[in-house]
């Protein structure tokens, strides 16, 4: 009996660990836990900077506007789909390329 009880705890305790570890943080990326694959809409970078207007080599003016700061992932940019850009409240739109 006491094998039963004790086996029936071991399971209910694997069983539990195992929904923790898929559940997770939904939003995987760089802030939580990450699956396995990327994700879209991971949450903005929290470190930004400002960017002073500038014409471009084309002729287009860019007007000065903050960009989240570099850090080799597109996936956290405020143009990246499912991220909010909390300066323009704008969401992105992009899919991210790496």
């Amino acid at each position: 009996m006491r094998y039963i009880v004790f086996a029936a705890a071991l399971i209910i305790a694997a069983s539990s660990a195992h929904a923790q570890s898929r559940s997770g943080n939904s939003s995987g990326g760089l802030y939580g836990s990450s699956p396995s694959y990327p994700t879209y809409g991971t949450g903005s970078n929290p470190r930004s900077n400002s960017v002073d207007g500038y014409t471009t080599d084309r002729g287009t003016y860019v007007a000065p506007h903050q960009r989240t700061n570099p850090n080799g992932t597109q996936y956290d940019n405020y143009n990246s789909r499912g991220n909010t850009n909390p300066y323009s409240g704008n969401t992105g739109t992009r899919s991210p390329r790496y």
